[in-house]
């Protein structure tokens, strides 16, 4: 009943009608009951009080008043008429104004007697005003108990009389329509367990609460509701994987493993790397695919873990490949994994887009007959005549890069799919991990390798540029290289900020050749020429980049030592940390210089603080997510896939992590919800999932 209920068209609401619809369509995409009803207030106000003119000067927030109007002035033409009125009660005065909706607002304030008055309260000048005040008349039935809903609403529909009292007004004839006909969607047992509200009763107390206790339980119930439901998608999802798609059971750790890790080993492993590398051992033994993110904070040692987890492969009598998303990059790791795996005699490919045409024949030739162990490359190992003997584990570097379709090609390259690592260097909170990439196992390298320093962050305004340029000299006196970073190419009408060209002319005045050498790289480059740019770099032969973030994934230069940001106040704090972890690798003391301009934002302060602060990217990531939201850390393009209500994953951690223990409880005791008292979850999940959009899924 419940479910055909809320499918009723929103036109059908008395008060609707197909104009208003087709506005509620357009501007709330609210098409049913359904979508109207989970159209939820976004703050509440208490109208149970009323306050007196001369105590409400100076008030932050809104003020309800009881009081005559007079002095009823009306100013200017056309369009551009001003309303104006004084409004008092027996301990002072005040004024209102209205810019818009003069003719709707004047014939209401001319009448007699007593007014409610609801607004913000505005100083202009000498005196306070209220601007666009709610105003009706008094009259006793007309005082409100309780918190009144304030909805999000429009100018298109504000218009047709949908600002927030008619918006409330339609809902409190949903609500009333809905009585009884609200049907449960979680089960008896999960409703007890968590002492939650009823449905019907959390969707009535969420839009018109009784009390500010029955409004947190009616929130409590509706977000746990919908992180529970997003959670038991993602978990069954992995376990059908899990069932459906089997995975080559690596059973031995050989003569590989065991004598790089006795006898080339760089550096001893920390606890966090034998903890994943024990993770990724026992995923791969289970006869399921492994479909597991490795996170880890720039430097943590991730590449190490997935030559580990290689060698295993190559015990097992597979090989295996890694996929990075730039050339840089795979030269980058082809030319580490060859150092480290060059004196055992394993044999190591590179395949780019820029690999020869006769070196590619033998490469082919060399991974169909297996001589070729492992191959280490960019999108060019997925084309299809790349062919291998047994693939039997693909790593895949900085996974965001690589579209959904590119990473399935890689399930082609054997009878049956390879194992998955997945790795990414950009920290990702908890929360969001457990929303996005829950089909998938998660570990985190949470400590750097002994030895390393950490990297001193220092904030500097503008003023003390000349200051900075010392500081680079001194460095580079001292055999250092140094980056900086710009958030812009050309000068910008509207940006007052410094610009890469601009940024590049002053340091070659600064540092002039041939003493000094410095190298450019942005983004509008040819990729052959910004490669070169780069290598120069690399190579020491230039000893400052000036460049924007096409470095902020990339280079390995242990000898750069300073990092200096211009207009940081212009990046989000993960490009920021990530800018920073380009300098840090090497055994020397390394520093990131943050410059900005004395006109910073609160938001641009706690940017800046945030960094100075603290190193620890998962920390970073946290405070990023509670000032950006989830949408915008984890690109627009997945935002879609959050689609919440009423949810936060930036304050609900704890709801969360309880929806997820929840879900995945009930899938252990019952994967195909087929239990009597599981149907009405099983098909709530049904109905849910005919309108959710496709998780992505990673591999």
């Amino acid at each position: 009943m419940s479910r055909e209920f809320l499918k009723t068209e929103i036109t059908f609401l008395k008060g609707v009608g197909p104009g208003r619809a087709q506005l509620l369509n357009e501007e709330l995409g609210c098409y049913t009951y359904s979508d109207f009803i989970h159209h939820f207030p976004f703050r509440y106000v208490d109208k149970s009080t009323f306050s007196k003119v001369a105590s409400s000067f100076g008030t932050e927030g809104p003020v309800q008043l009881k009081g005559k109007i007079t002095n009823i002035t009306e100013v200017g033409a056309a369009r551009k008429k001003r309303l104006t009125a004084i409004f008092s009660d027996e301990t002072g005065q005040i004024d209102l104004v209205w810019f818009t909706g003069v003719k709707w607002v004047k014939p209401l304030i001319e009448k007699e007697g007593e007014f409610i008055i609801f607004g913000k309260i505005s100083r202009f000048g000498n005196k306070y005003n209220i601007a666009h005040p709610e105003i009706e008349v008094y009259q006793p039935e007309n005082i409100k108990v309780g918190l009144q809903p304030v909805y999000n609403s429009g100018e298109k529909l504000t218009s047709k009389g949908l600002h927030s009292k008619g918006l409330e007004k339609l809902m409190r004839v949903l609500t009333a329509l809905s009585k009884d006909k609200i049907e449960e969607t979680l089960s008896e047992e999960i409703i007890a367990q968590y002492k939650l509200m009823s449905r019907e009763q959390s969707l009535q107390q969420i839009h018109f609460p009784s009390s500010m206790d029955l409004l947190k339980k009616a929130q409590i119930r509706l977000k746990f509701e919908e992180l529970f439901y997003m959670q038991l998608a993602l978990i069954k999802q992995k376990l059908i994987s899990q069932r459906k798609i089997q995975g080559f059971v690596f059973s031995e750790v050989g003569v590989h493993f065991n004598t790089f890790y006795n006898h080339h080993l760089p550096f001893q492993l920390t606890n966090a790397q034998k903890r994943v590398v024990k993770e990724i051992r026992r995923d791969t033994t289970t006869g399921n695919q492994m479909n597991r993110l490795l996170q880890g904070d720039v430097g943590s040692g991730k590449t190490l873990v997935s030559v580990l987890s290689m060698l295993v492969a190559l015990d097992n009598g597979f090989q295996a490949t890694m996929l990075a998303p730039t050339e840089i990059l795979a030269n980058q790791h082809y030319q580490t994994v060859t150092e480290l795996l060059e004196p055992m005699g394993v044999k190591v490919g590179l395949l780019t887009g820029s690999s020869k045409s006769a070196d590619r024949k033998v490469l082919h030739d060399a991974l169909e007959t297996g001589e070729l162990q492992i191959l280490i490359g960019t999108h060019a190992i997925l084309e299809d005549k790349v062919r291998f003997k047994n693939l039997g584990l693909a790593v895949i570097d900085e996974q965001h890069r690589f579209g959904v379709a590119q990473r399935g090609k890689l399930w082609k390259k054997n009878h049956q799919p390879p194992h998955i690592l997945v790795m990414t260097a950009t920290p990702i909170p908890r929360t969001l991990a457990m929303t996005f990439y829950g089909d998938l196992d998660i570990s985190v390298i949470d400590e750097l390798p002994p030895g390393r320093k950490p990297i001193k962050t220092i904030h500097n305004f503008d003023n003390k540029r000349l200051a900075v340029f010392q500081f680079m000299e001194d460095e580079i006196r001292k055999g250092r290289q140094i980056y900086v970073v710009y958030p812009l190419i050309e000068e910008s009408e509207k940006l007052d900020y410094k610009d890469l060209m601009d940024g590049f002319e002053s340091i070659s005045r600064r540092f002039p050749k041939p003493q000094f050498q410095i190298s450019i790289v942005h983004g509008r480059m040819k990729a052959a020429d910004k490669d070169y740019e780069m290598n120069l770099f690399a190579q020491g032969k230039t000893n400052i980049l000036v460049a924007t973030t096409v470095i902020e994934v990339g280079v390995n230069v242990p000898n750069a030592s300073v990092m200096v940001i211009e207009s940081a106040e212009k990046f989000g704090l993960s490009t920021l940390h990530q800018l920073r972890g380009r300098v840090g690798r090497g055994a020397e003391q390394s520093y990131c210089i943050l410059m900005t301009s004395y006109k910073l934002s609160e938001d641009g302060k706690k940017r800046m603080e945030t960094m100075v602060r603290t190193n620890d990217g998962f920390e970073i990531a946290e405070v990023d997510l509670r000032m950006r939201g989830p949408g915008d850390l984890m690109g627009t393009q997945q935002s879609g896939m959050l689609d919440l209500k009423i949810a936060d994953l930036a304050k609900d951690n704890q709801l969360l992590n309880a929806a997820r223990i929840c879900a995945t409880e009930l899938l252990d005791s019952d994967p195909d919800l087929t239990n009597k008292r599981n149907f009405i979850i099983r098909q709530e999940l049904q109905f849910q999932m005919k309108k959710r959009t496709n998780w992505s899924r990673i591999s």
